[in-house]
């Protein structure tokens, strides 16, 4: 047993004395556990914590760092870590695990920005504690060391994965040097050819190159102290991978790129910063094709500097960034900007706010505790990111359904969904999806939305994407429906006036619509009017007669013809409260007269043999207008403002009504019953169409 009480100093400088203690108690854990069966074997943990040193991490990732060593991290638990070390501890062990087992990457992410970007963030949101990630990307660094040892498909496989989801992640972070080892070790692997030309090209005038930046580094500095002028000044080492892309990018051979020996000036105010590039002009020349103001003109995502290239007294091309010490900041440690810059992602500010408090952590390792409670994880909290059948990632706002899934799939999907299975188990729609899930729809042939999935208090859709497609859909029927019904009206209202061909053509000018189409949906939304259809015809429309009518629905003269008789007094059913139009039928009654009852009335329907005999015809007499009673009814998904709406309708359509009578339920939806003033069926059908087209509106219809 290999005895640790002094490797912990020597290992990691810089902690106290009960810090090492712990770190001493960690590795002699693994010791226990069996991963150093060869006493003089290295834990690879340690090797992983070395790299997390180079950016000054916290005690707790490094404790959690050698217990994840993958030797020991399968022979230890949750309780174990978090009795001995603490649930920060246990808790970054359990999501560095999680983290190792995500196998949902493929080579095909490559070719698919959007499933790369969709995995970076799966696997941001899916760690409490982002100092995991660092972590993984620690681990990433060191098994890219060791990746001579594999064979050539895992070689390929690994560095395309750190190029595609890793090394973005690093660069998303503010890491750069993890980042930019990350990029090249991949880049070896990846393409070992270029890899080595530009490593060798480097190296053959790596002195020259260097005693070059030291000289006009000292020469710089000379001149800013000459004028007075407190600036940090350093060369900006370029790598390899970079290299790789910018002489890709400029369709540029290694020797023409500008940026090869480059140097950056921080000064601490903005008139300084163009002081020194007025001072650099002056003392060597530039060209003024390479010089760009990201000050006056910063990029999209806020970066701002003065970069310029300038030849030393040796001819040799020098790149000089020159900015403030707040903009170096926003570039460098303000790393939400930085990577939108590198990335081209979107801003989020909850990852703006998680990554600072990383950095201030990583420059600061006696950062209060209040300050480690913001890594439990913000980063895109406010979505989820879940699976299909066949491995693709597919990012929903949080509280998602399996109906949203279905619809982020395709909208046919959704609209034939019926059912799901989460994780194989069926669910049901509106149970709300977690990060990491599978799902699958289970569709049917030819299926339709329900208005239910609208209803916000019942929960069946959360995206705006899906609801949109839903209300679509509805919209398309009732539009559908608005075209047959404006067939039968305009065929109806040709009939009536005796016409045996309509001239469409000159239909569509009188109303100034483009297609028959559009015209039999404005007939039949009501839109245009019966009247506006008769005038539009040549044929003047019948003057309607005024009739005073009385709830009693009594001595509606006129309005109906009994066999082939006019002026004959009749009552107007109250069961089935016929409308013009509707094909009626007499029934005379002995204390009544005649009463007219709709055909297809239940109460005419079921009368006895006997009764029968007391049928006679019935037709309306379409030579004066009566206003019929009609009761309808109409369901809506809320109460608010319901009776309103529909008031406004019905007084923009000049239909009176007589009575209403409003019947919430518990689930806030809301049932108004309501007696209307109706000339014939195709006001009603308007009317009806109109008031379906209210966004609060389940269902409308004529009562039976």
């Amino acid at each position: 047993m290999m005895n640790h009480d002094s490797r912990a100093g020597a290992l990691f400088p810089g902690f106290s004395a009960p810090d090492r203690a712990k770190i001493d108690a960690a590795l002699a854990w693994i010791d226990e556990l069996g991963a150093n069966r060869i006493e003089s074997q290295r834990p690879k943990g340690i090797d992983v914590a070395a790299i997390l040193m180079g950016v000054h991490i916290d005690l707790e990732t490094i404790l959690a760092t050698l217990l994840s060593d993958s030797r020991v991290a399968d022979r230890i638990d949750e309780a174990q870590v978090r009795e001995r070390f603490g649930v920060t501890v246990a808790g970054l062990c359990q999501d560095v695990a999680w983290l190792n087992k995500v196998s949902i990457y493929t080579p095909d992410m490559a070719n698919q920005p959007n499933q790369a970007e969709i995995l970076r963030r799966m696997l941001l949101a899916m760690t409490h504690d982002v100092r995991a990630v660092l972590i993984k990307l620690a681990l990433r660094i060191q098994r890219l060391r060791d990746l001579h040892l594999e064979q050539e498909d895992i070689r390929r496989f690994i560095a395309r994965e750190t190029l595609d989801i890793y090394a973005p992640l690093a660069n998303r972070l503010g890491i750069s040097q993890f980042k930019w080892e990350l990029e090249d070790l991949a880049f070896r692997y990846l393409d070992p050819d270029n890899y080595r030309f530009i490593s060798a090209s480097l190296a053959e005038n790596r002195e020259q190159r260097q005693a070059s930046i030291d000289r006009f580094l000292q020469e710089l500095k000379a001149l800013l102290a000459e004028h007075g002028l407190a600036a940090k000044v350093y060369g900006r080492p370029k790598h390899i991978y970079s290299i790789w892309n910018k002489m890709r990018r400029k369709q540029l051979p290694l020797a023409d790129l500008y940026d090869l020996l480059a140097v950056r000036v921080v000064v601490d105010s903005l008139p300084n910063c163009y002081m020194v590039l007025g001072l650099a002009h002056s003392q060597w020349q530039h060209i003024p094709r390479e010089f760009d103001d990201y000050i006056a003109n910063p990029k999209e995502n806020g970066y701002q500097s003065l970069h310029t290239v300038v030849l030393d007294s040796h001819g040799n091309r020098i790149e000089i960034q020159i900015r403030t010490k707040a903009m170096h900041e926003f570039a460098e440690l303000g790393v939400a900007a930085h990577w939108r810059y590198k990335e081209g992602s979107k801003f989020n500010a909850a990852t703006e706010k998680n990554i600072a408090s990383l950095r201030q952590l990583l420059e600061d390792k006696d950062s209060t505790d209040n300050l480690l409670e913001n890594f439990h994880t913000e980063l895109f909290s406010d979505r989820v990111f879940v699976l299909t059948p066949a491995g693709k990632l597919i990012d929903l706002v949080k509280g998602a359904t399996p109906l949203d899934f279905a619809y982020a799939i395709h909208t046919e999907i959704g609209h034939s969904c019926r059912g799901a299975k989460v994780n194989g188990q069926i669910k049901p729609l509106t149970y709300k999806l977690s990060s990491g899930e599978q799902v699958e729809i289970i569709t049917v042939k030819n299926g339709q939305p329900n208005h239910n999935w609208l209803n916000p208090n019942l929960g069946y859709l959360k995206t705006p994407r899906a609801i949109s497609k839903v209300k679509s859909w509805f919209k398309q029927q009732q539009q559908a429906e608005n075209i047959a019904a404006g067939k039968q009206i305009l065929d109806k209202e040709s009939r009536r006036l005796g016409l045996k061909s309509v001239d469409m053509a000159e239909l569509l000018k009188h109303f100034k619509i483009a297609d028959a189409e559009h015209l039999y949906e404005a007939l039949g939304h009501g839109t245009i009017n019966n009247r506006q259809l008769a005038n539009a015809l040549k044929i003047p429309e019948l003057e309607p007669t005024p009739v005073k009518w009385v709830p009693s629905q009594t001595a509606a003269q006129s309005a109906v013809t009994i066999d082939d008789i006019d002026n004959v007094v009749t009552t107007l059913a109250h069961c089935c409260s016929p409308v013009k139009g509707d094909d009626i039928i007499g029934f005379i009654s002995h204390k009544r007269g005649i009463t007219i009852h709709r055909k297809d009335c239940d109460n005419i329907r079921h009368l006895s043999a006997e009764q029968q005999l007391q049928l006679v015809k019935a037709e309306w007499s379409g030579q004066k207008s009566v206003h019929h009673s009609v009761p309808i009814m109409i369901h809506a998904f809320n109460a608010q403002n319901l009776l309103n709406d529909v008031s406004q309708v019905l007084a923009t359509a000049k239909i009176h009504i007589s009575n209403a009578s409003l019947k919430t339920h518990e689930d806030l939806s809301a049932i108004l019953h309501m007696t209307i003033q109706i000339e014939n069926t195709a006001q009603l059908s308007a009317v009806l169409t109109r008031l379906s087209h209210l966004p609060n509106i389940i269902e409308v219809k004529r009562k039976v």
